[in-house]
């Protein structure tokens, strides 16, 4: 099969089935060969590997994955594109595709029933309305994941692998910095898809760590903890977790606080993964 990493030939099939692209689903195809290639590489996929991707559209990086993977499962959401998968993707025997919305999708059953629960490696053009579901959605159900390499909106690749006390930082980074160590693979112009997009966009790898950066008594607690401290960034600790639907009243915070050895006066910005797992951890044992 010809591959699709082309204007030229996305443009064909597009035509060829009278395809719209819709911004509600986010749809930019990709048509540049030398970043696909740069996604397989940052992704470092073997003949061993199996791979799921989201939002394959025409089928342009799932050929490329095809052809470096054992198996590939495709979730694509729009059934408009399903026979065009059906197309570009005939000359390959170890691809399925699904048609499905992701995010409706029980992902640790699809992987255990479909791979016996072998780790799989999720490498994806993410429509970029969706980037941060997906990718939570992966990780908080224990999804038996390798890596996620995917290509997102700067932005948020920015958020996703900012260390403390500068101002990318936030909720988002620990949750994600949580199960995984990020890592920026290549950034991306947005002349290298159709239509081009209104934002630069970067493929990040997210390296999943054997076990959780931290160890926390209560996780669904850590993670309240986190946006708590987030929520009002202007705020001091003290104010934001007093305010918050934690159930602790100033006073108790304060202690909490301090029996972590952290100033009270300090900004949620500036704390560090493991200074949130402190924090976590004492308002679990007093609770």
């Amino acid at each position: 099969m010809e591959k699709l990493a082309s204007s030229k030939k996305t443009k064909e099939i597009v035509k060829k089935y009278g395809f719209r692209l819709s911004k509600k689903l986010g749809q930019n195809f990709l048509i540049d060969e030398n970043i696909i290639h740069k996604i397989i590489t940052g992704a470092e996929i073997t003949k061993d590997d199996i791979i799921i991707e989201v939002g394959p559209g025409i089928g342009t990086l799932t050929q490329y994955l095809a052809e470096e993977a054992s198996r590939v499962l495709a979730i694509e959401i729009d059934k408009k594109l399903i026979p065009i998968l059906e197309e570009t993707l005939k000359d390959y025997d170890n691809i399925e595709v699904i048609n499905k919305n992701v995010l409706d999708i029980n992902l640790k059953e699809l992987v255990v029933s479909k791979f016996k629960g072998q780790r799989v490696k999720v490498v994806a053009n993410l429509p970029y309305y969706v980037t941060t579901p997906i990718i939570m959605k992966f990780l908080e159900e224990e999804v038996p994941i390798k890596d996620i390499v995917v290509m997102v909106q700067k932005e948020v690749a920015d958020r996703l692998k900012a260390k403390p006390s500068t101002k990318d930082y936030g909720s988002l980074s620990v949750a994600v910095q949580y199960y995984c160590e990020p890592k920026i693979v290549t950034r991306v112009p947005k002349t290298v898809f159709i239509p081009n997009p209104n934002v630069e966009s970067t493929v990040i790898r997210l390296k999943a760590l054997d076990n959780p950066q931290v160890q926390v008594d209560d996780k669904k607690l850590f993670h309240n903890v986190v946006r708590a401290s987030f929520a009002k960034r202007r705020k001091t600790l003290l104010n934001s977790l007093s305010f918050s639907d934690l159930g602790l009243d100033k006073d108790q915070i304060n202690k909490i606080l301090k029996s972590c050895h952290i100033d009270p006066k300090r900004r949620g910005e500036s704390l560090t993964i493991e200074e949130f797992a402190a924090i976590a951890n004492s308002i679990s044992r007093i609770s």
